[in-house]
């Protein structure tokens, strides 16, 4: 899926997210790693797994924290600043308080959604109060759910189809939508308003399940072969 040269088109900017290779980039080994988000708060990346384990480390890859929450098949995260928020392929979401590790989980119901290993949750971010959920897909027809979670309830409220394939990590940076393909190797810049994906950077070969940004313009990968790496936005080939 790589491409060995570089090419410009339209809204199309390809580019080797790693000259030499994507090792030069990793700064953590984590297994199976399926979902990252940046907490504002703490300077701290916390990073979901897909056997029920999240971890907390260092923008510089050291591991702060590993914590076992169960048997949950984890593909998404956004951290806030008292809890985390894990999506969970079956079709559910779980609040954990980042100090007690108290769990709360919600069932997601609402637009006749049903969900199973074929079309489950792959990533989540968060926006303007509500939660965007990506539903796998190997097809055009890939979509985005918009959740509105409360004390009891997490509901579809809305449906978005954005016709990008195999969406697997999500996140809202600088007012746009950030959206990794695993199966295409690319990220995509898309634009809620316009409802259309604004640039396409093609990425090197790795199991992007995950993408978050800090506060110093670095942009992290959760890598499902094992890894998190760490790029710059020059690197990726675009300002914010």
């Amino acid at each position: 899926m790589s491409f060995k040269s570089i090419l410009y088109a339209p809204l199309t900017l390809t580019v080797f997210a790693c000259s030499n290779s994507t090792s030069n980039h990793t700064i953590a080994t984590i297994p199976e790693a399926s979902g990252i988000s940046y907490c504002h708060n703490t300077q701290t990346l916390v990073v979901a797994n897909d056997e029920g384990i999240y971890y907390e480390l260092t923008p510089e890859g050291k591991i702060l924290t590993k914590q076992k929450l169960g048997k949950y098949d984890l593909e998404g995260v956004v951290c806030h600043d008292k809890h985390y928020l894990f999506a969970v392929e079956n079709g559910s979401l779980l609040k954990v308080d980042r100090s007690t590790q108290n769990i709360q989980s919600y069932k997601i119901k609402g637009k006749k959604i049903s969900f199973s290993k074929k079309s489950g949750i792959e990533g989540i971010s968060f926006h303007k109060g509500h939660y965007y959920l990506s539903i796998q897909s190997k097809k055009k027809q890939s979509k985005m759910l918009v959740v509105s979670l409360g004390e009891n309830y997490a509901k579809v409220i809305d449906i978005i189809k954005h016709n990008s394939v195999d969406i697997a990590g999500l996140q809202f940076h600088d007012k746009k939508l950030y959206m990794v393909s695993d199966k295409k190797d690319k990220l995509y810049v898309y634009s809620l308003k316009q409802n259309k994906v604004l640039k396409k950077v093609k990425l090197s070969k790795f199991a992007q399940e995950g993408i978050t940004f800090d506060d110093k313009h670095y942009v992290y990968f959760a890598d499902d072969d094992g890894s998190v790496k760490k790029y710059t936005t020059q690197e990726l080939g675009f300002r914010l």
